[in-house]
C-alpha cells in the first residue's frame, strides 16, 4: 500500500510518501480500501512529536477514513465486502489501505460522497461525546464553541442547533464569524476585537451560556468560567494556547454549581468508541442522511501532498475540514 510516513518529528516537510505491506484485518476488524482520509489537529501534534499513537496503533498518521470494505475479520457481523464505510481509527489513515475495528465503523450516509464522509468520524465522535454526553447539553440551552470554523467547531455549531440549542462561536476574522452564523450560530464573535464574555452575557440576557467547548486552555480559562451560567459546564478538548496552569476560583465553582470536565478520544478503548458510534448511528445519522447536518469540506489534497495539507491546517485559513484523497 501507499502511505504517508513521519520521517522524524518536525515540520510538514517530514511527511514523506512510502510503501508498506498491506495490513490484514484481525478478529473484529474490517479492511478498508481508503478513498479519502480526514486531516485533524492531532495529526499535526503527532507529526511534531507531541502526540504519539497509543500502544498497538499504526505509526502512520490519520484518525479517520472513508472507503470500501475489502475484507471482513473473524467474528464481524453486519458488514460485507463492498460496503461503503467511514471509520474512526487510532492511526493508519493516511494510506490507501487501513484496518479499523468494526465497532468504530459506520455506513457512509446516503447524502454524502466518500470525501465528505471522511470528514465525519473524528469531529462527530468528539463533539457527540463531549457536548452531549459529558456536557449534557439539552434543548433550549446555550453553548459557546471556540474555534467555530475548525472541523470541531463547524460540527458543534450544527449539532447544537439541530438538537434545539443556541450556538455562539468565536473566530479570528469577521468573515469567519459570518461563516459560523451561516452554519446556524446565533452570533459569531471575533475574539481579536470583541469580548466573548460580554457578548454571550448580553445575548443571553445576563446569565451566560450553559456550556463552553474549549480548545485553547489556560489563556481562556478565567473568561470561560465567567461566561458560564449557574450550573454551567466547561468542556476542555484541546490545549492550543500557551501552556500554563489556569487559576481556579473554587468558591465560584461552589456558588455557581459549575462543572469542569474534558476528554481525549484517541486513547479510549474500542468498546468506548463503539458505544459512541452506536449513539451517532441512532441519533445523528438520520440528520446526515437527510442533509440537515453536513460536514464542511474546505479543500482536498492528493495523498502525496499531505505536507501541503498540514501547511494549510497550521495556517488556520480554512473553514471546516481538510481531506486527503487517494
Amino acid at each position: 500500500m501507499r502511505c504517508i510516513e513521519i520521517s522524524t518529528p518536525g515540520g510538514p516537510e517530514v511527511l514523506t510518501p512510502g510503501e508498506r505491506p498491506d495490513p490484514r484485518p484481525g478478529a473484529g476488524e474490517l479492511l478498508i480500501a481508503v478513498a479519502a482520509a480526514g486531516v485533524n489537529r492531532p495529526d499535526v501534534l503527532q507529526r511534531r512529536g507531541g502526540y504519539p499513537p497509543p500502544p498497538g496503533a499504526s505509526d502512520v498518521p490519520g484518525l479517520e477514513v472513508a472507503g470500501t470494505v475489502t475484507a471482513v475479520g473473524e467474528g464481524v457481523d453486519g458488514w460485507r465486502v463492498g460496503d461503503r464505510v467511514c471509520a474512526l481509527v487510532a492511526g493508519g489513515g493516511y494510506a490507501t489501505v487501513c484496518v479499523a475495528p468494526a465497532l468504530q465503523c459506520l455506513p457512509v450516509p446516503a447524502s454524502l460522497d466518500v470525501v465528505a464522509a471522511a470528514a465525519v468520524p473524528e469531529t462527530f465522535f468528539t463533539v457527540w461525546t463531549n457536548v452531549f454526553e459529558r456536557g449534557r447539553l439539552a434543548a433550549g440551552e446555550a453553548a459557546l464553541v471556540h474555534g467555530g470554523t475548525s472541523g470541531i467547531g463547524t460540527t458543534a455549531i450544527q449539532l447544537v442547533v439541530a438538537f434545539g440549542g443556541r450556538a455562539f462561536a468565536t473566530a479570528g476574522t469577521d468573515e469567519k464569524c459570518r461563516a459560523c452564523e451561516a452554519l446556524g450560530a446565533e452570533r459569531g464573535i471575533n475574539y481579536r476585537t470583541e469580548d466573548f464574555v460580554a457578548v454571550v452575557r448580553e445575548r443571553t440576557g445576563g446569565p451566560g451560556v450553559d456550556l463552553v467547548l474549549d480548545i485553547i486552555g489556560a489563556d481562556y480559562f478565567e473568561r470561560n468560567m465567567a461566561a458560564l451560567a449557574v450550573d454551567g459546564r466547561l468542556v476542555q478538548i484541546g490545549l492550543m494556547g500557551p501552556s500554563g496552569r489556569p487559576p481556579l476560583d473554587l468558591g465560584a465553582v461552589l456558588r455557581r454549581r459549575l462543572t469542569i470536565t474534558g476528554s481525549t478520544l484517541r486513547p479510549r478503548s474500542v468498546a468506548e468508541k463503539g458505544a459512541i458510534a452506536a449513539a451517532l448511528r441512532r441519533d445523528v445519522w438520520p440528520l446526515l442522511e437527510s442533509g440537515r447536518v453536513r460536514p464542511v469540506v474546505y479543500r482536498t489534497f492528493p495523498l502525496h501532498e499531505a505536507a501541503q495539507a498540514h501547511r494549510l491546517m497550521e495556517s488556520s485559513e480554512h473553514v471546516g475540514k481538510i481531506v486527503l484523497t487517494t
